[in-house]
């Protein structure tokens, strides 16, 4: 059949970040428009979700952390983000 196709491509292979569905160009605007490295929880009041919930955090830090992985976003060792140079 067919190839799998990755919902979230690597940044490489994208052309831009209009290849990320929506909640994750959001994310990743946040992130960029940060003065420095963001924490989770701020992302996600910025969101508009509950982050007195660490629950309601976790989905949030999973499509972050998918994020850093595939090279759209830099993980610290101390967990915040930072945005990756613009190409």
């Amino acid at each position: 059949a067919g190839r799998a196709v990755l919902l979230i491509p690597h940044r490489s292979d994208a052309a831009d970040e209009g290849a990320l569905p929506g909640d994750y160009r959001k994310i990743l605007a946040i992130v960029r428009e940060a003065d420095g490295p963001v924490q989770v929880r701020a992302v996600g009041e910025r969101l508009g979700l509950d982050a007195s919930v660490r629950g309601k955090l976790e989905p949030l830090r999973a499509k972050m952390t998918k994020l850093a992985d595939r090279g759209w976003l830099h993980k610290r060792p101390d967990g915040r983000f930072t945005a990756r140079a613009q190409a």
